[in-house]
C-alpha cells in the first residue's frame, strides 16, 4: 500500500519545481541527499548579488518544499520551524562543500497549500527564508 504523505510530497514537490521553472530558475537536482539530510530542490537564478554589486549572479538556490493538506497541524508555510531551519542550513552547508560553491547561494522554501480535500490553493516560492 503506498504512502499517502509519500504522495503528497511528490506531488508538493513537483508543483513547486513547476513555480520555480515559471519564475525562471533552472532545476539542477531533486532529492539530493547527505549523511545528515536531504535538500528537495537544487536550482540555479540569475540575480544580483547585493554583497559584491554584481547586476547579474548566478545564484545556487536550495528549495525546502513543504506541502500541507488542510491546517489541523499548521499551514505549509508555518512547517519551516526554527529546528527544520537549522537542519537546512546544516545540509546545505554540506551541498555547498561538496559542490565546492563559491558564488552567492541562498535556502528557499516553496510552501504547498491545499484543503482538506487536496484541492490545490496556493503555492508560495519564499526566496532567502532560511537566514544564513
Amino acid at each position: 500500500m503506498a504512502d499517502p504523505r509519500r504522495g503528497l510530497g511528490q506531488t508538493g514537490e513537483d508543483l513547486a519545481v513547476q513555480a520555480l521553472e515559471e519564475a525562471g530558475l533552472t532545476i539542477l537536482e531533486r532529492n539530493w541527499r547527505c549523511p545528515v539530510g536531504e535538500l528537495d530542490i537544487v536550482a540555479q537564478e540569475q540575480a544580483p548579488d547585493l554583497v559584491t554589486g554584481e547586476e547579474r549572479a548566478t545564484w545556487l538556490v536550495l528549495v525546502e518544499v513543504r506541502t500541507r493538506r488542510g491546517e489541523r497541524f499548521g499551514t505549509a508555510r508555518q512547517a519551516v520551524t526554527p529546528r527544520k531551519q537549522a537542519k537546512l542550513r546544516e545540509v546545505a552547508a554540506h551541498y555547498v562543500q561538496a559542490l565546492g560553491w563559491t558564488g552567492p547561494w541562498r535556502i528557499d522554501v516553496v510552501a504547498v497549500q491545499m484543503d482538506r480535500a487536496g484541492r490545490l490553493l496556493a503555492v508560495e516560492h519564499i526566496r532567502h527564508a532560511v537566514p544564513g
